[in-house]
């Protein structure tokens, strides 16, 4: 499965804290669908992510019905990302 869409940059400081993209309810209704066949424990779907011209690979984490993508840090240096940022991500699920 592939998605595009845009998704503002946000941050939790939490325990561990980091930065991450939500992916839409549209496209998260979507991967729940095939969640179970894609997870490799705790609801986590591994992924492929594209922002600008980096890419990487990750894991969508499930929270509150939607899905999260990591920002690390590598990337949002690398693109001259910030904190409230809209980017356009392309996405495909993965499986391991």
């Amino acid at each position: 499965m592939k998605f595009q869409f845009a998704g503002e940059v946000w941050y939790w400081r939490g325990p561990s804290p980091f930065h991450f993209l939500t992916v839409p309810e549209a496209q998260s209704e979507e991967i729940k669908r095939v969640a179970k066949i894609l997870t490799y424990g705790w609801g986590v779907i591994p992924a492929r992510v594209q922002v600008g011209k980096t890419e990487w690979t990750t894991s969508l984490i499930p929270k509150a019905g939607l899905y999260l993508i990591p920002l690390k840090k590598v990337v949002r240096d690398g693109e001259n990302i910030n904190l409230g940022d809209v980017v356009d991500v392309k996405l495909s699920l993965e499986s391991r």
